[in-house]
């Protein structure tokens, strides 16, 4: 092999190692974002209509709730710690040492009626255990989802731990005529 040859081989050696390190460094920054900072998430289910519906993408953002973050109104997806393993979407309705009661077909929070203009006018919350109040404990929220009649919330699940939230809803993607945001 001659001297331009052994320089190609190396040029070529050199491109590729810096190619490699390229795609390596990309492929670890995009998983740090995904576990730490941005994430998909496809809604699956009516618990949320008619704010969010069956087959919504969003992408939930997860800085927030690293910082405990989490206020009252966010829309959160959270592990429900069910058999399935499955990941929950509900709004949060109150956070640590809020007070909430169900009454009349009305959500109060720290003895005032909660104002739900994200609610159809028509809907009705009523209590799915005997349990019809609640005291939202240390490190914990309380969550239901805007579908009130088909959600598997608090009302069932109790207050939801903080460590268990996986992020909060910062944008609806698609379907894209229904683009929003949630910040």
């Amino acid at each position: 092999m001659d001297k331009e040859g052994k320089l190609n081989k190396s040029n070529f050696i050199k491109e590729a190692k810096d190619l490699i390190f390229v795609i390596v460094t990309a492929l670890i920054m995009a998983l740090l974002i995904h576990s730490y900072v941005f994430a998909r998430v496809d809604v699956d289910g009516p618990s949320m209509q008619s704010t969010l519906h069956d087959k919504d993408v969003l992408f939930i953002e997860k800085v927030s709730t690293e910082m405990n973050k989490i206020k009252r109104g966010d829309i959160i997806v959270f592990d429900s710690k069910d058999a399935n393993e499955s990941n929950y979407i509900k709004r949060v309705i109150g956070i640590e040492d809020d007070k909430i009661e169900l009454k009349d077909g009305k959500v109060y929070l720290n003895d005032q009626e909660l104002n739900e203009p994200y609610l159809d006018p028509q809907t009705v919350t009523q209590p799915l255990t005997s349990e019809t109040k609640f005291t939202v404990p240390k490190g914990c929220i309380f969550v239901l989802g805007d579908n009130r009649t088909n959600s598997t919330d608090s009302r069932i699940l109790g207050p939801i731990n903080l460590k268990d939230v996986k992020g909060h809803a910062v944008v609806r993607v698609f379907p894209f005529n229904k683009l929003k945001n949630f910040f």
